[in-house]
């Protein structure tokens, strides 16, 4: 690959981490005054707005699906686009944005983690130690929180708990996409995208309409409702979008190093736009995750965990890996 075009392709994977940084300060924006079912239903709602006209005019539609394949999506859309929101967002409603998104950002590391405890994968070398560093990051957070931690969270241990249950659904939304079908896997990943929106929508509208009639409809900013229009144009659709471009085109080790780019963009947009000052705490775990990611993308994983496969992404782009041979 010329430099130009791996300059190019490396940009397009690091501006889709920041924009997935930005993730939990929209989701913090959110939850601040609008209910969660309620808000997740407006943003799934946009997404597949956006999606589904995009698949019809790119690939005319879906192909035909055996009721299996179905319900392993459906199980998918439970865990990665309903359970996992659920979590994020009631988590960043006690914790502050930039811990949750360190948090998060050590996905690839509990892959590594779960890909031993559950397939007798242990990890060697570089992989082991950054599962370690990553693990010791998120310990340091909570230890930071216990301590005082930031001025943005009223509850920062339950909320960093709840952000690990989050982290926990991602793990097994992955692991589930190991037992589907075959004919799942001829679904591209703007299809698979689509569908685990839409089913994201059928989970979150019951819960959400309850809300808005039991509560009346909310009262809220602009700024809320601009995080709604950004977490589902932005996040769920635009980093889905630079991700797969990106991921295309270079190895998956490459990719790895770029959701460094995920811790970073947490804790500079929670300082930017919050004004939430990190912690010595916070610095360290932060410091600590990113080495462990780039400890562990620096060595080829299991396939189906491999580096490259966007587990940092919103659920909707995480639920299938890079096509090319290089991933």
């Amino acid at each position: 690959m010329r430099d130009s075009s791996r300059i190019t392709s490396m940009g397009s994977l690091v501006l889709a981490m920041f924009m997935v940084g930005s993730s939990v300060v929209a989701g913090r924006l959110m939850v601040e005054e609008l209910p969660v079912f309620l808000g997740s239903a407006l943003r799934f709602a946009l997404a597949s707005a956006l999606l589904v006209p995009a698949l019809l005019l790119v690939e005319g539609g879906l192909p035909r699906l055996g009721r299996r394949t179905w319900a392993m999506l459906t199980a998918q859309s439970f865990l990665g686009s309903f359970a996992f929101t659920v979590f994020l967002l009631k988590g960043l409603a006690l914790t502050s944005p930039a811990s949750a998104g360190i948090i998060t950002s050590a996905t690839p590391a509990f892959m590594g983690l779960a890909a031993w405890l559950f397939f007798g994968e242990r990890p060697r070398g570089r992989s082991l130690a950054g599962i370690v560093l990553a693990v010791t990051g998120v310990l340091a957070i909570n230890l930071d929180s216990v301590a005082g931690g930031s001025e943005l969270a009223s509850r920062p241990v339950l909320g960093n708990l709840l952000v690990l249950a989050a982290v926990g659904c991602e793990t097994l939304f992955l692991l589930v996409r190991k037992a589907l079908p075959e004919d799942r896997r001829r679904l591209s990943p703007l299809a698979v995208s689509t569908l685990l929106s839409l089913l994201g929508l059928a989970f979150f509208l019951p819960a959400g309409l309850w809300e808005a009639w039991h509560h009346g409809w909310p009262v809220a900013g602009l700024e809320a409702w601009l995080a709604v229009v950004w977490y589902a144009v932005v996040i769920t659709v635009g980093a889905y979008f630079f991700w797969f471009w990106g991921v295309m085109r270079v190895d998956g080790s490459m990719a790895g190093v770029a959701t460094a780019a995920l811790p970073l963009s947490s804790v500079g947009l929670s300082a930017l736009v919050l004004g939430e000052r990190p912690t010595a705490g916070m610095l360290v775990g932060c410091a600590l995750v990113l080495t462990g990611i780039l400890a562990v993308s620096g060595l080829r994983l299991p396939k189906r965990f491999a580096a490259g496969h966007p587990n940092s992404l919103p659920t909707e782009a995480r639920a299938e890996g890079c096509k090319s041979e290089k991933c």
